[in-house]
């Protein structure tokens, strides 16, 4: 038997076993790093996603996630539902393995730039999410906020870590990296402080998805269909509101970027009208300050990843270095747009 026809009798086995669920096909999801994915289809036309989770996984993480979800779902979002095993543990133990299994979503997640329609979808979904969440029980598990809080130095040291590894790893281009790299000290450097100087001094933090990005919307038709993957932190929604907005593939793409971003944060604010003004005013800087905290993508060997992924990656990283031009660029007049948005009779 070889590696695959053992994954998915182990699937099988699992799915009977703990779950009462008659697999009738199993295709391998080569999608994401942290958990091993598969789709299934059931003897009576269900269609499952399951997951599979490794033995160091934190799965006290994993259950408040899906506990989050289901929360979420509760209130008419639109989340998948995650399947209860025999004893309705939303996470099961079964072959040495963590798992769970939720439906699938109709549709896909859309790995193009974003239309106006599809992000005035993901706007008020988003608003409405974190209306539901801004009740929801704080967390322990903070999301990390290296773009307000990491010095500058420590950041630009992270830079030369990154050229250490890609000359170490046979870099693919390593002239384009060192100039992306040297332009990202220069930015650090030059803009970092100055941008920090006009954020809010306090950001609202609540419970949130916090990873609310295009890789885990599934959409059809523009219009958002499912939300899956819950990380489940303490963090800002200005910057989930940001991160969403200014997707760095819209912003790098498509010439509607601004009118996406401006449609996103409009919708949002018509379903959570209670994030302050200067918060949403803010959210284009703080996703510029994220951006340029992040050197996710820089080198992409050592995630392991499979072929399609890594191209995507390399992408990823090269659209975030047009996006953060573009938003510097920018910045002053999306602010002063944002502001019109998100006042609308409010008082800042």
């Amino acid at each position: 038997m070889d590696e695959s026809d053992w994954d998915e009798t182990l699937t099988a086995e699992v799915l009977a076993a703990r779950y009462g669920v008659v697999a009738e096909v199993i295709e391998p999801v080569h999608m994401g790093t942290d958990t091993i994915n598969r789709r299934v289809l059931t003897d009576d036309g269900l269609r499952l996603f399951v997951k599979q989770y490794p033995s160091m996984a934190d799965l006290d993480a994993a259950r408040n996630a899906w506990d989050m979800s289901e929360y979420c779902r509760a209130a008419k979002l639109p989340v998948p539902r995650v399947w209860p095993d025999m004893d309705d543990n939303l996470v099961t133990i079964a072959r040495g393995s963590a798992w769970a299994v939720v439906d699938e979503a109709p549709g896909r997640v859309n790995m193009s730039a974003m239309t106006v329609p599809l992000a005035e979808s993901i706007g008020a979904v988003m608003g409405r999410m974190h209306r539901v969440l801004a009740v929801y029980p704080l967390p322990g598990r903070v999301q990390r906020a290296r773009w307000r809080t990491e010095s500058v130095d420590d950041a630009v040291a992270r830079c030369d870590t990154v050229i250490v590894r890609a000359v170490r790893e046979g870099h693919h281009d390593l002239d384009q990296l060192g100039a992306d790299i040297e332009q990202r000290r220069e930015d650090l450097r030059g803009q970092v402080p100055r941008l920090r100087e006009r954020l809010p001094e306090i950001l609202v933090e609540q419970a949130l998805h916090a990873d609310l990005s295009r890789t885990n919307l599934i959409t059809l038709a523009d219009s958002v269909t499912g939300v899956i993957d819950f990380r489940c932190l303490t963090a800002s929604p200005a910057w989930e509101l940001g991160r969403a907005a200014f997707d760095p593939r819209t912003v790098a793409t498509s010439t509607d970027w601004t009118a996406c971003a401006l449609a996103m944060v409009r919708a949002y604010r018509e379903e959570h009208p209670s994030l302050p003004v200067r918060e949403v005013r803010s959210c284009a800087r703080i996703a510029l300050l994220y951006m340029l905290s992040s050197l996710y993508g820089a080198t992409t060997t050592e995630y392991g990843l499979p072929g399609a992924a890594e191209t995507d990656l390399r992408r990823h990283w090269r659209e975030r270095q047009i996006a953060i031009r573009r938003l510097l660029a920018d910045l002053e007049d999306l602010e002063e747009a944002l502001a019109d948005v998100a006042a609308d009779g409010d008082t800042p």
